[in-house]
């Protein structure tokens, strides 16, 4: 079930109704990291900038408050969503972080303590999370940054299932969709989430993240 629409008749979010907050020299730190990155790998990466603070409190929006939980980041890039996701467990639970690129996971590391960085494609999930000793279906939340129009399709549906695989019964997902992504893409991926998941909603278009993005948050892993 969507609570969004279209861009061109979707209300926007403003940066200012959710902020994750973060000092001007982290950003500014973060933020020549990341385009340097994002400019020697654009494929990989995305964007061309890291996720606005609106557009990261609602993709950190589906971590669960329970003081236990295990939440999985793929694609953290320079942790704008990262500090939300530790916002919002305020110091309990697990919070692991899988990054493809080394100097972004070496960044990571350096300055999100308390976060568990594993440098690894998110593609080689199931490997990745057994080799950190998490057990398959004990994960509470996946939340991801991940170009997802990017991927093949078979790709895409490989990740998704490692996603749902690793999600507890009531586990939930979040993506990012850019609306740069070509619509038939977004739309592919859109049926993919709707096949993994009992429920997939879209947000509204948040207009001052750079590129414009709306969230997906879905619940209830078909495995």
């Amino acid at each position: 079930m969507a609570d969004g629409c279209p861009h061109r008749h979707a209300r926007c979010i403003d940066a200012s109704e959710e902020r994750a907050p973060v000092t001007t020299i982290e950003y500014r730190n973060d933020l020549r990291l990341f385009v340097r990155t994002a400019l020697q790998s654009p494929a990989r990466v995305g964007a061309l900038t890291p996720t606005g603070p609106a557009v990261s409190a609602l993709t950190a929006s589906v971590v669960p408050d329970h003081p236990d939980a295990t939440v999985v980041e793929l694609g953290p890039g320079t942790g704008s969503i990262t500090d939300a996701i530790t916002a919002r467990m305020a110091g309990s639970g697990r919070q692991f972080a899988v990054e493809l690129d080394p100097g972004l996971a070496a960044h990571l590391r350096k300055t999100r303590h308390g976060v568990r960085v594993l440098q690894a494609d998110a593609l080689a999930l199931d490997e990745v999370l057994a080799g950190a000793g998490v057990r398959p279906g004990g994960i509470d939340a996946v939340v991801s940054s991940l170009p997802w129009t990017l991927l093949a399709p078979e790709d895409r549906a490989a990740l998704l299932r490692s996603v749902a695989g690793a999600l507890c019964p009531d586990g939930t997902f979040s993506a990012i969709g850019y609306l740069t992504a070509l619509p038939h893409k977004a739309r592919s991926f859109r049926r993919q989430l709707e096949a993994t998941f009992r429920e997939t909603r879209t947000s509204s278009v948040v207009c001052s993240n750079l590129p414009p993005a709306r969230v997906y948050r879905c619940r209830g892993p078909v495995v």
